[in-house]
């Protein structure tokens, strides 16, 4: 029966698949590292209580990456070069969800605004992420070679939404809601469409890999395709809510230590 567990034990039990796998997911993590290390670098001067939760949120990406990488390094595999159309943060960047690279990589002071924008694109990212890992972790949280690094991900991608919704309320209550929500609305959009094209372009490069029948590869675009249309039609709007979280300060101290895998 194809399903979600089978086609990601598929994936995880060949060597090839594998590393792109991890090299896929450590390229984004890294990425998100290096940009929230820029912002935290940059935050402007009224908002200065911010810089110790997203340098936390910046080393939990960079912790993320390390894991991926380890986990290539215990079976002894090397990265691989990563397809850029598989390449989710970048593309999320170059279709104007989250703060410019270029704007990042210059030495000025960002806004009040940007903070807002900023938080806003991690609210609806940190949204998938939480999902993607909790779908993993209901399948393979008690796997020997990977259920120690689900687990410790999946906590830290539920602590990152806890504290998007946790900011975003505050900076609602200080006027900024109308902004928010509009924000929160076009990122999501947006999301969901790049999202649908990364996940058909991931799972062409497995298929060619794994040797996927024409049948089994239309199958599983069909469900990507499905789930795009469910979130066009309303689904999104998941992301876009706020509530205060159970978690709160979910950022509030050091960051924890990756996991050995040796």
């Amino acid at each position: 029966m194809l399903s979600a567990k089978s086609v990601f034990q598929e994936i995880l039990a060949n060597d090839e698949s594998f590393a792109l796998f991890c090299s896929i997911a450590a390229s984004g993590e890294s990425q998100g590292g290096w940009e929230n290390a820029r912002i935290a670098a940059l935050v402007p001067d009224s908002e200065r209580e911010l810089v110790p939760k997203i340098t936390r949120h910046g080393a939990d990406e960079d912790k993320h990456g390390r894991i991926f990488h380890a986990l290539m390094k215990k079976r002894g595999l090397d990265p691989v070069p990563v397809p850029p159309e598989t390449d989710y943060t970048m593309l999320l960047e170059k279709n104007g969800i989250g703060l410019a690279h270029e704007h990042l990589k210059r030495d000025e002071r960002l806004t009040v605004q940007d903070i807002v924008m900023y938080l806003s694109h991690s609210r609806v990212t940190e949204q998938r992420a939480s999902e993607q890992m909790e779908l993993l972790r209901k399948h393979f949280a008690d796997d020997p070679d990977i259920g120690r690094a689900v687990r410790q991900i999946s906590n830290d991608e539920d602590n990152h939404l806890a504290y998007c919704h946790e900011e975003l309320l505050r900076f609602a209550h200080a006027g900024h809601g109308r902004a928010i929500q509009r924000t929160l609305r076009e990122c999501a959009l947006a999301e969901i469409r790049i999202y649908r094209d990364v996940s058909l372009a991931v799972m062409a490069n497995m298929g060619r890999i794994l040797g996927w029948s024409r049948a089994k590869s239309g199958v599983l675009a069909a469900g990507i395709h499905a789930l795009y249309a469910y979130e066009r039609l309303g689904g999104w709007r998941r992301m876009v809510s706020l509530r205060m979280p159970e978690r709160r300060d979910a950022l509030g101290g050091p960051a924890s230590t990756a996991p050995e895998f040796a």
